[in-house]
């Protein structure tokens, strides 16, 4: 019988205990620490979508919205003035605004084929002949207008400067609120 060779014996390094501190238990938290925590959170993450928004959105031109432009109200010929203002220009303001919601807004002539007339025409046709009253009417349109745009010269320029009546309809109304608040 072939005889074999005893095995050496593996020896083993000395394991000493280990020791290990129990983990301490969690800390409960109070609310404030907790909101500063999902604070903090909620900014990178709102920081992190505002970079993604802005890289997605940049070839994209964009101009900015006014909304006056958006929201609009539909016009129909029955459509009834609202209540007129006390004083005697903030009246043919709005007298002249209502004249250009029904029969409509025009460029290039005080009233066109249609009927519609542009800014002159529509404050010249409420003024009924008074000179005075129109002449004041046009000076207010004339204030309201150059607080939005400075580089307005007179009232028919500014009209004929846009395709659309919208703007200038909307610097009607608020002359009429100007002139009522003047008390005009």
């Amino acid at each position: 019988m072939p005889t074999t060779a005893p095995t050496p014996a593996i020896s083993h390094p000395a394991t000493t205990p280990q020791t290990t501190a129990a983990p301490a238990p969690p800390v409960e938290l109070s609310l404030e620490e907790r909101m500063v925590f999902v604070n903090a959170a909620m900014s990178v993450r709102l920081d992190e979508a505002k970079v993604a928004y802005e890289v997605n959105t940049a070839h994209i031109d964009t101009e900015p919205v006014d909304l006056g432009d958006v929201l609009t109200v539909p016009l129909t010929p029955t459509l009834q003035p609202p209540t007129p203002y006390p004083t005697p220009v903030a009246a043919l303001l709005q007298r002249a605004h209502h004249r250009l919601l029904t029969d409509g807004w025009c460029t290039g002539a005080l009233v066109d084929a249609e009927g519609a007339r542009c800014l002159y025409g529509a404050i010249h046709a409420e003024a009924r002949g008074d000179q005075s009253l129109e002449s004041r009417g046009l000076e207010v349109l004339m204030d309201a207008i150059r607080r939005k745009f400075t580089d307005a010269d007179s009232v028919p320029s500014f009209n004929d400067g846009f395709a659309s009546g919208r703007i200038p309809m909307r610097m009607l109304d608020q002359a009429a609120g100007l002139a009522d608040a003047r008390g005009l």
